[in-house]
C-alpha cells in the first residue's frame, strides 16, 4: 500500500472538494497503519442509461481508489429512481416505473466497468434496505432532520420563494441518500458538486445513528465541446462512451486547445507526471496543440476500444481530415434507381446524415454538403451507383442501388 503522502497526491489531483479534508486524511491514515481498504460510495439513480465522458469523472477518480487497493460500492438506486431526485429541477420530476430502472441499471452496470474493475467492485441496490423500512422507521428517519433546513437547498429555496409546488415526497429523497450511506457504512462518497447537500445528508445522518461520518469528495463538471455548457447529450456536446471508435475521435478532435489539459487530466489514465510534463511542452512551444489533442482524442479511443481501435480511428482521421481522402468504411445506402434527378434535402433526410429537409438546405447553403469530396451546391441531383455523399466532417453514405 503506498504512503499518505502518495495516496493523498494521487487522489486529490483534479478534485473539486474534499469535505472536510482533515477528517479523510485521518481515515486515509488509519486505513494504511490498519492495512484496512476504506469504503467509498458512488450512488446512481439510473435515470439515464448512456454515459457519456461527463460521467466518467467520477469513475476515473473511483478507479484511482480502487488501484490503491479500496473497496468501491456502486449503490444503483433501483428505490429512490421511483421518486427522482429533485437536485436542480424546477418542477417535481415523474417517477419511473421498474421496467425503466431495471432496464437503465443494466445498461449503467455494463458502461461503469469500462472503467472500473469488475472483479473488485461490490454492486447494490437501495430497494435492498429502504423497501424494508416500515412506517414508523420512516418518520423517525423523518424526524432527524427540520424542514427549515430542508428549505435551505437552494433548489427547494427558489421553488419555496416563486410559489412553485414541491411534493412532500421529495423531501424524502436526500435523506434516503444519506440513509444508504448508513446502511453502507461508507467511509467516503462521491459525487457531482451539484449534489453536495444530499452528500452531506449522509454525514448528518451517520453521526445520528451513531457511525463515525463520511468524508465527501465532489468532482468538477466536465465541459462538453462546445466549451462553455456542461457535457450533456440534450446539448449535443457530448462524447458518450459506447460511440463507435472513428465518431468518438472525430468528437474529441473539436474539444477546444484551451481544455486539453482539464480532459487529460479528468477523462484520462495519464499520470500526474506526464501531464505536467506535457503541460509545461505547451507553454514552452515544444509540443504542438494539433499533435496533442491527437494524443488526447487517441488515449480517450483507447480507453474504450482498444490500442488497434485507436490507431486505425487516427489513421482514418488524418486521411479524411488532413488528406482530404475518403473514408474506407463508408455504410452503404440502399435506394431504387431513380429515373429522374432526387431532391437532395429529402435524401439526405430519409438517410440519416441530417435531422430534417430544413437542415439538410441549411447544411447545402452553407457548402458542407460534398459529392465524392467535392462541394455541391445543387437542391436536385443525378444519382450514381457508389457515389459518396457527405454532410459536414464525419457523415458519409454510399449509394447503391436495389
Amino acid at each position: 500500500m503506498k504512503t499518505l503522502e502518495e495516496q493523498l497526491r494521487l487522489i486529490k489531483h483534479g478534485v473539486e472538494n474534499l469535505l472536510p479534508e482533515e477528517d479523510f486524511k485521518k481515515k486515509l491514515a488509519k486505513s494504511i497503519a490498519e492495512n484496512k481498504p476504506l469504503t467509498i460510495k458512488l450512488g446512481l439513480d439510473p435515470t439515464a442509461p448512456d454515459i457519456h465522458l461527463g460521467h466518467t469523472v467520477v469513475l476515473r477518480k473511483l478507479k484511482t481508489f480502487q488501484d490503491l487497493g479500496h473497496q468501491i460500492v456502486i449503490l444503483i438506486g433501483d428505490f429512490t429512481a421511483r421518486i427522482g431526485d429533485p437536485t436542480g429541477k424546477s418542477a417535481t420530476r415523474p417517477p419511473l416505473d421498474e421496467a425503466a430502472v431495471a432496464h437503465n441499471a443494466a445498461t449503467y452496470k455494463e458502461q461503469i466497468f469500462k472503467v472500473l474493475d469488475e472483479s473488485k467492485t461490490k454492486v447494490v441496490y437501495n430497494s435492498e434496505w429502504l423497501s424494508k423500512l416500515s412506517f414508523e422507521d420512516v418518520l423517525k428517519l423523518a424526524a432527524k432532520y427540520t424542514v427549515a433546513r430542508m428549505l435551505e437547498r437552494d433548489d427547494f429555496q427558489k421553488r419555496y420563494s416563486e410559489g412553485r409546488a414541491i411534493g412532500v415526497h421529495e423531501f424524502m429523497y436526500p435523506l434516503m441518500q444519506g440513509y444508504d450511506s448508513v446502511a453502507l457504512h461508507a467511509d467516503i462518497e462521491f459525487g457531482g458538486t451539484d449534489q453536495t447537500f444530499n452528500l452531506l445528508m449522509g454525514r448528518h445522518l451517520q453521526e445520528e445513528y451513531g457511525q463515525e461520518p463520511q468524508t465527501i469528495i465532489t468532482m468538477p463538471i466536465l465541459e462538453g465541446l462546445d466549451g462553455v455548457q456542461k457535457m450533456s447529450k440534450s446539448l449535443g456536446n457530448y462524447i458518450g462512451i459506447s460511440e463507435p471508435a472513428t465518431e468518438m475521435y472525430g468528437k474529441a478532435m473539436s474539444i477546444p486547445d484551451e481544455l486539453m489539459m482539464r480532459y487529460f487530466m479528468l477523462v484520462t489514465d495519464m499520470s500526474i507526471e506526464e501531464q505536467e510534463e506535457l503541460a509545461a511542452a505547451l507553454e514552452n512551444g515544444t509540443a504542438h496543440p494539433r499533435d496533442t489533442k491527437m494524443k488526447l482524442a487517441h488515449t480517450i479511443v483507447r480507453l474504450y476500444h482498444g490500442e488497434e481501435a485507436a490507431n486505425e480511428a487516427q489513421e482514418q482521421f488524418i486521411r479524411v481530415f488532413q488528406k482530404h481522402d475518403l473514408p474506407t468504411d463508408i455504410p452503404e445506402y440502399a435506394i431504387a434507381k431513380p429515373t429522374e434527378p432526387v431532391y437532395v434535402p429529402q435524401l439526405l433526410t430519409d438517410a440519416g446524415l441530417t435531422a430534417s429537409n430544413s437542415e439538410a438546405r441549411r447544411s447545402i447553403k452553407a457548402g458542407a454538403f460534398k459529392i465524392n469530396g467535392e462541394k455541391c451546391s445543387d437542391e436536385n441531383i443525378e444519382l450514381s451507383e457508389d457515389m459518396v455523399l457527405q454532410v459536414g466532417k464525419r457523415k458519409f453514405i454510399k449509394i447503391k442501388f436495389n
